[in-house]
């Protein structure tokens, strides 16, 4: 999956991931597919998007997935809309893609 790499951008703490983040579905899943026109990865989790909880959860399935600590996602933009930029503090591009192209 190399388009994937078209919703991740280099930072110097490590790799932003723009994500479509979907609130109350059946299940937890990351990456849960690509939107080819939003350039963004899709994650869906089943907190509701009240309270801070979807968000909550959105870190808590990407680090899991990701195999990182929750302390090294953070949500730099988006944490009131389904679309978010998400910080993976200390993993560069090349290596958050192969980890993401290893559970996908």
């Amino acid at each position: 999956m190399p388009y994937l790499a078209d919703a991740l951008l280099d930072d110097r703490h490590g790799t932003i991931i723009s994500l479509e983040v979907t609130a109350g579905a059946k299940t937890d899943s990351f990456p849960a597919g690509y939107n080819e026109w939003r350039k963004t990865i899709s994650c869906r989790v089943t907190a509701q998007a009240v309270g801070g909880k979807a968000n909550r959860a959105v870190i808590t399935l990407v680090s899991e997935k990701l195999a990182v600590p929750a302390t090294a996602v953070t949500i730099l933009s988006g944490s009131t809309n389904s679309q978010k930029r998400v910080l993976v503090a200390g993993i560069d591009k090349k290596n958050l893609l192969f980890r993401l192209q290893e559970i996908s």
